[in-house]
């Protein structure tokens, strides 16, 4: 049943927005602005990303994108009447609980989804219901301003070497692989993050999903664009990575890749793109000319009415409540000795760092670092790596992208992941001069010790939401590939040696 609405919900026939219109936007443009400022940690991070991540890059256009659907929808828009509305609160709510989450885990993708929940939220809260339905998808389409899908380079990473390994053999290119590492007779190759093409099928999603809305009508049409536009990058890239090994197979190295970053960065994005369009061109079925919504449509406005002030004026309130919540939080930090020393560990002797392939972990912000190197009477070495913090917040973290055993732009590279030692996550990785190093890390917050940083996150929310002890150190042990033993049989003799890895992590701490 459509339930037209009274000739006086609607704008004079002479302007297109009329004084409440006007005024309630610039309402809704103070609380953005102020919401901004309140989180301006947030808005600078997410400001920092979008300009200086290329993965992200695409995120500079979304702002824009918004602006222009809502101007497309204008001539709608200006015959609905605005009206504060109290249940949009609720939306401003749970993005100011989503920001907490994620500033007391340290997961910056919280924190930027509920800031933009909180932008959204307030859309609604002061604009009412009906205008939010007219602009349901620009609304929607903010999610795309926060950076999301770097979990996509893992497992993009594998799809590529499976791609380009037959197509390798297929046109005759001797090669072998090893994890990420793709070797021919002149060269090798790493499939890294950045070759992935994950920030590629990022930017075609965002891509395709405005398209799916602006160019079609039909829901199959739609799912089957959005399927093509996250297929088709993905063969794209990989033919891109075997087009790239095998051009250096024919020339050199430094040729190939030198050309690989030119293409990539300039034309291949583009012409993707294109054909991803091409393809869906025949299939569109939205007139360019119709209507985004039929204003008549819409139900009748609500008869309780929230003055639009006082609703922005509670959404900042409610977001203010959680940005005090997080400042508490942040105060709790635990008590560290003034200093600590690494152990004596029998049957091992202290030596100086390799002297092939010096290597050290990354943990910024730390209260104490200390790293040394061991050896054995067999001439077996190893290294271990302590780094304690008193409390985890922005800049002093535990886990986190570059922190850890390799930071970021390091010389030293992930080869693949092998199976866990004594609860700590192991990775093989390769360093200068081809020199191979396995890996374990273990982390202690509160009383868990795990090698997952998801199992960090959560215990790091969990300590700081229901309290408990703040300090948390971070134990990891690297061995040189070598011997007859290999190093992961050294890492394990080491550990016995030792003793129990959360004993010693919890000395550390001063527990």
């Amino acid at each position: 049943m459509t339930v037209a609405m009274p000739q006086s919900e609607f704008t004079p026939s002479g302007t297109l927005f009329d004084a409440r219109w006007r005024r309630h936007a610039a309402i809704l443009a103070g609380t953005w602005a102020v919401l901004l400022i309140l989180f301006r940690r947030d808005t600078i991070d997410l400001a920092t990303i979008y300009w200086t991540n290329t993965t992200f890059g695409h995120c500079l256009f979304v702002a824009p994108v918004i602006g222009w659907l809502v101007w497309q929808r204008r001539r709608e828009l200006a015959l609905v009447a605005p009206q504060g509305w109290w249940p949009g609160l609720a939306l401003v709510g749970a993005g100011g609980l989503g920001w907490l989450l994620g500033d007391a885990a340290g997961v910056a993708l919280f924190r930027h989804a509920g800031l933009v929940l909180m932008l959204q939220g307030t859309v609604v809260s002061v604009l009412g219901p009906n205008v939010s339905r007219a602009l349901l998808f620009p609304i929607a389409y903010m999610a795309f301003l926060v950076p999301f899908g770097d979990f996509l380079e893992g497992p993009l990473q594998d799809i590529t070497v499976a791609q380009v390994m037959p197509l390798l053999h297929l046109f005759g290119v001797p090669a072998s692989v090893d994890g990420v590492l793709i070797t021919t007779s002149n060269g090798y190759f790493e499939v890294a993050e950045a070759c992935s093409g994950a920030k590629f099928v990022i930017a075609m999603i965002a891509f395709g999903v405005l398209v799916a809305n602006v160019c079609y009508l039909s829901w199959t049409r739609r799912i089957a664009f959005l399927a093509m536009a996250l297929v088709v990058p993905v063969l794209a890239n990989g033919l891109r990575a075997f087009g790239t090994i095998y051009a250096a197979w024919w020339t050199s190295v430094e040729a190939a890749t030198g050309m690989d970053h030119i293409v990539y960065g300039w034309f291949f994005f583009a012409a993707v793109m294109a054909a991803v369009l091409a393809i869906g061109w025949k299939w569109f079925d939205r007139d360019p000319d119709a209507a985004w919504f039929d204003p008549l449509k819409l139900p009748a406005p609500v008869r309780q009415r929230a003055e639009a002030s006082v609703t922005a004026l509670l959404a900042l309130t409610v977001a203010s409540l959680f940005l005090g919540w997080s400042s508490l939080i942040a105060a709790r930090a635990a008590p560290l000795p003034a200093r600590i020393e690494l152990p004596e560990v029998p049957g091992w002797h202290r030596v100086g760092p390799s002297a092939v392939a010096a290597w050290s972990p990354h943990f910024p912000g730390n209260d104490h670092f200390l790293i040394g190197h061991y050896a054995d009477a067999q001439g077996r070495t190893v290294d271990l790596s302590v780094a304690v913090y008193a409390g985890q917040h922005e800049g002093k973290e535990l886990v986190g992208f570059g922190i850890g055993p390799i930071r970021e732009n390091d010389r030293w590279v992930r080869i693949a992941d092998v199976p866990d030692l004594s609860r700590g996550h192991a990775l093989r990785m390769t360093g200068p001069g081809r020199v191979e190093r396995v890996t374990v890390s273990w982390y202690r917050v509160g009383d868990t010790l795990t090698g997952s940083d998801k199992r960090v996150k959560f215990e790091t929310l969990k300590t700081k939401l229901l309290g408990g002890n703040q300090a948390a150190v971070a134990m990891l042990v690297s061995a040189e590939q070598g011997g007859d033993a290999g190093a992961q049989a050294t890492i394990r003799d080491f550990l016995t040696a030792l003793g129990p890895v959360d004993a010693l992590a919890d000395r550390m701490a001063g527990r």
